[in-house]
């Protein structure tokens, strides 16, 4: 199984250490790509700190990651899974996984990154402020912008089992699975149900979301479930409590559609 994560818009501080090796991070076919990106990043955040500000998209309380971009080739680095933090993160709580289920998380979690393109929970990585929504002026949208190089390498990454997919629509655009993995995809959404006037209603609340995929993942983990396709993750998110709907696709070579329905978190 792997499972395709967004990151989170907060981060730790990573404590001063070793610099980050870009060489040494995990799909090792993104290490050009990612130079590119971290060089271009780190130039706008020391040249223009106005135009770093509006590129990135940053209120006047978060101009102190200007900085911090801009140091990012000495910075002191920590795992990732350390690294992003945040609702989704918080609930599946991988500090607290037993050694077994931690193991299956470093195996299994692919996170998408507007600066790495991809990373596993124990790449060690700086802090960082760079969305996959960001239109760098040397390179233009990052999520159009990993596209290819994502695309050589998630192939091999997603192997031949399940591919869960609950990264947010921002970080889906740097790389859908096609073809023949796109038949083993589970595109995964959170609708909250509430009854109203009589009617039942669902949306799509951020908080709960967040929240449940993050349940959803350390349930998986912790029970040691390593589903082989859509259908099979179905059967077992139900067996886990989960009230769960599905769509398989009309056609070949299209993802399924999962739906897991919370009434509260």
């Amino acid at each position: 199984m792997l499972v395709l994560l967004p990151p989170s818009e907060g981060k730790a501080s990573a404590e001063a250490g070793v610099p980050v090796d870009t060489g040494a991070l995990s799909l090792p076919g993104l290490t050009a790509a990612r130079e590119t990106v971290l060089d271009e990043l780190v130039e706008l955040c020391a040249a223009d700190e106005t135009k770093a500000q509006e590129v990135l998209g940053l209120s006047e309380g978060l101009k102190g990651e200007i900085a911090k971009n801009a140091g990012l080739r000495t910075a002191g680095t920590r795992p990732a899974g350390e690294i992003y933090t945040g609702v989704l993160y918080d609930a599946l709580g991988l500090a607290s996984l037993d050694a077994a289920a931690r193991e299956r998380a470093e195996r299994s979690l692919l996170v998408f990154s507007g600066l790495w393109g991809a990373v596993r929970i124990g790449d060690r990585i700086p802090s960082y402020r760079c969305s996959m929504g960001v239109k760098l002026p040397g390179l233009g949208a990052l999520g159009a912008y990993w596209r290819a190089p994502m695309a050589e390498v998630l192939p091999a990454a997603a192997g031949e089992g399940l591919v869960l997919d609950l990264r947010s629509a921002a970080y889906a655009t740097a790389c859908k699975p096609k073809g023949e993995p796109a038949g083993r995809t589970a595109t995964v959404r959170v609708l909250q149900s509430k009854i109203v006037a009589g009617v039942e209603k669902r949306t799509v609340v951020s908080h709960f979301n967040k929240a449940t995929k993050g349940r959803l993942v350390r349930d998986l983990l912790s029970a040691g479930l390593d589903p082989d396709g859509p259908a099979e993750l179905v059967a077992a998110l139900r067996e886990l409590g989960y009230a769960v709907e599905a769509q398989a696709p009309a056609k070949g070579g299209k993802a399924w559609a999962v739906d897991v329905i919370v009434t509260e978190l």
